[in-house]
């Protein structure tokens, strides 16, 4: 087996049952910590104390948080960063300005990394899309994320799906205005973002395209950030991206 970081996952379902092969292929060893819920009786102290000691005994390096998201996942993260785990959370993130800020300065205390999984931020045309219009004014944004499967977590699409899209719009053209943006579950399979100026499309990606291996590709982008390269997905980032879903939730309620 190659030589590389130990994962736990915590988590059991759908998307748990799916990041664990995935992990393996790329010959990381990998457990699973399923009974990741709060009890009745479990203080919120208890609970991380819990969960801090299960990761512990995994001897894991970095915890993957296959959770849906909620209050819990804040108190998932904190139990990580005690135990002395790299973090990786999925999307969406719904933590307070709060959260977020104590749990950044808790990962900088720590020299831990903690990280969004915004996968499609590893794609190669978005991050070509960086160096072109990253300071690109007067340029629109606008995407579709359809999905041809049922929502199974019960998230709205727009949160769930729209981060992606948003996310891709903060990374690589932070300085665009947000157009058309469209999110569907139970729709014929649509990943697309564009930017256009005057009325004129002037970049677009098929982010179905070149997606293969994306999960993969981002695993290695986090692995090299444990070595001091750049990374910028982490909370601070997915608040912002937060923050923009919520500004297009208000603006367009239906």
């Amino acid at each position: 087996m190659a030589e590389g970081p130990a994962y736990v996952i915590l988590g059991r379902g759908r998307w748990a049952k799916k990041m664990q092969p995935v992990i393996a292929r790329e010959e990381r060893r990998v457990s699973v910590i399923e009974e990741t819920r709060q009890r009745q009786s479990e203080s919120s102290q208890g609970y991380t104390s819990r969960l801090a000691e299960a990761m512990k005994g995994s001897r894991a390096q970095i915890a993957w948080l296959c959770v849906t998201p909620g209050p819990h996942v804040a108190l998932m993260i904190q139990a990580a960063l005690e135990a002395g785990l790299q973090v990786i959370v999925e999307k969406p993130w719904y933590g307070s300005a709060t959260d977020t800020e104590r749990l950044q300065a808790l990962a900088r205390a720590k020299h831990l990394l903690l990280a969004m999984h915004f996968e499609y931020l590893v794609h190669p045309e978005v991050r070509d899309w960086r160096l072109r219009f990253y300071s690109g004014e007067g340029v629109q944004f606008g995407g579709h994320f359809l999905l041809g499967r049922p929502d199974h977590l019960g998230i709205p699409a727009i949160d769930n799906l729209g981060c992606h899209l948003l996310a891709i719009r903060e990374f690589a053209a932070p300085l665009s205005k947000v157009g058309e943006v469209q999110c569907a579950y139970e729709q014929p399979d649509e990943r697309l973002v564009w930017l256009e100026r005057d009325g004129q499309r002037i970049a677009l990606i098929d982010l179905l395209k070149g997606s293969e291996h994306i999960i993969q590709d981002f695993m290695k982008t986090v692995e090299a950030a444990l070595g001091g390269a750049a990374f910028p997905f982490d909370l601070d980032f997915a608040f912002r991206v937060a923050n923009r879903l919520n500004a297009l939730a208000a603006r367009s309620p239906a």
